[in-house]
């Protein structure tokens, strides 16, 4: 009997990834001129498999976007706390992502890591679409058939309405509990297909790279190595010097107190790629480590895990920039704020599991014109960069949780500043 433990997904990934890329390159340098190849094996298989695979990730993005928001906003169960508490934690959940997501972009527009010699071509179009005026941004946000908004994927209306059925879900008594029991079931639902279509990931990743790799440059891998390094350096700009400024100009704390004593969270983070499955230790954390009281923690951090997800920004970021930059597409002033706020927005539906983040890229490239394809370039490489944003996720949370307790007059200092609590004696 064997005690070998099986493959994760992350190695079943980057599997999938080496076996795409080795057979593309193998077609490309050797069978580029054999039409059966082209016919039935690049175009057929490998074109067929990745569709689907893609197609899969797009089938998800509105009832995971729609579900996941109203089960986040029902949890504000107590209409109170959809006052001064609410407030604060949303505001500041929202400040975060957007500063996260604009600094990604910042470094993806200066570093460019998808600028090559020859740009991609792909099957969508990419015709020029005037920019409308502020006005009618303004006016487009508020849906006039949901359901229409929901079936042309407009995400920015699906949201306001999911956060307006939220809301009055919430406020609406018994049977509002009856049916915020029913999008709860119907997130476990949703989460379930999400598993499933993760677990086929490997296989659509093979097909993708080695349709990509019979086709492009082998340039194009290195910039892909460059994206890597883009997101990498952007998570932990965000997370080592954005979130202790904030923490520090709001408050007053010592930041480096606060980074030392979530080492053991952001740990536990990476391992699990889950911001839901560290709820338990980032309240351990806040609570004991930090002296946050439990009335406040108990609201933040399972809200943050809803509606915080700054290094899933950040990687929407970077990856809408440097996919543009493969395809040779210019984005406008208005793309890049169109970006900023629907991944902004869309943060707040985002579940706090692994694989969801690249769902949620495939919403951001449609609304400003991009191939979804594109995804094909870095999903080799998210799941190891999963890792890392979780991690600057979980030490969002904490950092919220902290500055709404000092606010609120609800937490410990001598406990936050004792180096010492937490730690367990020999």
């Amino acid at each position: 009997m064997s005690n070998k433990k099986p493959l994760g997904l992350t190695m079943k990934i980057l599997i999938g990834m080496g076996l795409g890329i080795i057979i593309g390159a193998i077609i490309q340098f050797w069978l580029g001129d054999v039409k059966f190849v082209q016919d039935n094996i690049v175009n057929g298989l490998f074109h067929a498999g990745g569709k689907m695979f893609v197609n899969s990730l797009k089938m998800l993005v509105v009832p995971l976007v729609f579900i996941s928001l109203v089960c986040g906003t029902c949890s504000l169960s107590d209409p109170s706390k959809l006052g001064r508490l609410g407030g604060k934690s949303i505001a500041l959940y929202l400040t975060t992502t957007a500063i996260a997501i604009t600094l990604a972009i910042a470094l993806a527009l200066v570093i460019a890591p998808g600028v090559t010699d020859q740009a991609m071509t792909s099957t969508a179009s990419f015709s020029a679409k005037e920019a409308p005026s502020l006005t009618q941004v303004l006016i487009n946000i508020i849906p006039s058939n949901p359901i229409n908004a929901m079936a042309q994927g407009n995400m920015l209306q699906i949201i306001v309405f999911a956060l307006l059925f939220g809301i009055a879900v919430s406020l609406a008594g018994e049977s509002g509990k009856r049916i915020a029991s029913l999008f709860e079931d119907m997130n476990e639902v949703v989460m379930k297909i999400v598993n499933i279509i993760m677990n086929l990931a490997p296989y659509g990743v093979f097909f993708l790279m080695a349709k990509l790799a019979s086709e492009i440059s082998p340039s194009t891998f290195l910039n892909v190595a460059k994206y890597f390094f883009v997101v990498l350096l952007a998570l932990g700009v965000h997370a080592l010097v954005t979130y202790p400024t904030i923490l520090k100009f709001l408050t007053g704390l010592n930041p480096v107190i606060f980074i030392r004593k979530m080492r053991d969270t952001a740990l536990f983070a990476f391992s699990t790629a889950s911001s839901n499955a560290t709820i338990p230790v980032t309240l351990e954390t806040t609570t004991k480590k930090m002296g946050v009281d439990n009335s406040i923690a108990s609201f933040t951090v399972p809200l943050g895990a809803t509606i915080n997800m700054d290094g899933t920004a950040i990687m929407q970021g970077v990856a809408t920039v440097f996919i543009a930059q493969v395809y040779g597409v210019d984005l406008s002033i208005a793309d890049y704020l169109m970006v900023i706020l629907t991944a902004t927005l869309a943060s707040i539906g985002t579940a706090g599991v692994p694989g969801v983040g690249l769902i949620m890229l495939a919403m951001v490239l449609q609304q400003v014109g991009l191939p979804v394809e594109g995804i094909a370039l870095i999903i080799g490489v998210d799941r190891l960069l999963d890792m890392t944003r979780t991690a600057v996720n979980v030490t969002g949370d904490s950092m919220v949780t902290v500055i709404v307790a000092k606010t609120e007059k609800e937490l410990d200092t001598e406990i936050y500043n004792d180096p010492w609590v937490g730690r367990k004696t020999e």
